[in-house]
């Protein structure tokens, strides 16, 4: 596997994200739930910067939902995981346990 096989570490992260959150991954929520998993504050122009880079490497895709009167009228757009998508995240995931693995439980 070529260096730009693997995913880098945000979009790990909102990848990982779309999978957990499955039909309710909009930008809001996927930028909520990374916050609350890394204790980080996240933009959300950094969390659709990499949805932009995602789906041009065709790794995700989106769908509008219904409009609502809590957003003005505006639909939700719902991101979820392309097949290639999931090749991507599986293949970074197996990289990440086979570099970590028999690391010892502490490493201080």
């Amino acid at each position: 596997m070529g260096k730009g096989d693997y995913l880098g570490e945000f979009e790990l992260l909102v990848m990982a994200t779309l999978v957990r959150l499955g039909d309710d991954a909009y930008g809001m929520r996927i930028r909520r739930d990374i916050e609350e998993r890394t204790e980080r504050i996240v933009s959300i122009g950094n969390v659709y910067a990499a949805l932009r880079r995602l789906d041009a490497k065709g790794y995700v895709g989106a769908r509008k939902g219904a409009p609502t009167a809590e957003r003005g009228g505006r639909a939700k757009r719902f991101y979820y995981l392309e097949p290639d998508g999931a090749r991507a995240l599986e293949r970074s995931r197996d990289l990440f346990m086979t570099v970590l693995a028999g690391l010892p439980e502490s490493l201080v």
